[in-house]
């Protein structure tokens, strides 16, 4: 009987998961953030927080002992030179879960997993405000710093520089163009028929 017995076995031999969780952590640790099912982010989350909690102890035998799953020595010494004072102060929830919805291709729930406190790094996971939204909120952010009389300095400015570009010549450049033979179909025709 499996009773109280809850670990994730996820379709995989110890082995497997052990590798699994140590590739998930690893890419975590150098890219703050990834994209994987919710299943995989809820139990690469418990492995990625205890290896954090090693970091946060900082000596060799806790390196010894996280390379023993990570084996990428640049996450682990980015795990220890860089999260592990980030998260001195913190005890726990050192990460974070956000559903993203259903995979296309076999309905599987997505889910972003990422650091807590790297809210600015970009990445093409995360959505990003489409041009027209970011074009409009600075509209509105100029328009609230712009007071009436810079406005009406601004026009006459808008002004002048009209004037300025008619009492300049238009200047035209002209490249000469170029012609291409291309080979008549008629040639290839009696080329084939010599041979």
């Amino acid at each position: 009987m499996r009773h109280l017995n809850r670990k994730a076995h996820l379709n995989r031999t110890a082995a497997h998961r052990k590798a699994l969780f140590g590739n998930l952590s690893a890419a975590l640790f150098t890219h703050k953030r990834i994209v994987t099912t919710l299943g995989k982010a809820r139990y690469a989350r418990r492995f990625a927080e205890r290896m954090i909690t090693f970091a946060r102890r900082g000596d060799v035998a806790a390196r010894r002992h996280v390379m023993r799953y990570v084996q990428d020595k640049l996450a682990v010494k980015t795990l220890f030179d860089d999260l592990g004072p980030h998260f001195k102060n913190r005890d726990g929830g050192y990460t974070r879960i956000i559903k993203l919805g259903t995979r296309r291709g076999d309905a599987a729930p997505m889910a972003l997993i990422e650091l807590v406190g790297f809210d600015d790094i970009s990445t093409t996971d995360t959505k990003v405000e489409t041009k027209s939204r970011l074009k409009a909120s600075q509209k509105k952010a100029v328009e609230e710093k712009v007071s009436p009389e810079a406005a009406v300095k601004e026009e006459d400015v808008a002004k002048e520089e009209v004037i300025a570009t008619e009492s300049e010549p238009d200047v035209v450049e002209t490249t000469p163009e170029e012609t291409v033979e291309e080979p008549k179909p008629e040639d290839s025709k009696e080329e084939s028929s010599e041979k």
